[in-house]
């Protein structure tokens, strides 16, 4: 199981933020609470499928190596 902390997450997202790949808006729940809601861009969505390409090559050399061993 993967485990965030809020110490790394908010960083991230501000990082993410500040170059592009998300925007952020403040809404009142239903709960009548105010809440930070994220939303990837298109620039967002091109950062991802360069990110995901990379990983994929990556997890494959793991991958090969692994079924050498």
């Amino acid at each position: 199981m993967l485990s965030v902390e809020e110490g790394s997450l908010y960083p991230a997202l501000h990082r993410m933020e500040e170059s592009g790949w998300v925007s952020a808006k403040w809404m009142i729940t239903e709960n009548k609470r105010r809440a930070r809601v994220y939303e990837i861009t298109a620039a967002g969505r091109k950062q991802l499928k360069e990110i995901e390409g990379r990983w994929r090559a990556v997890t494959a050399a793991v991958g090969q190596v692994l079924q050498r061993a």
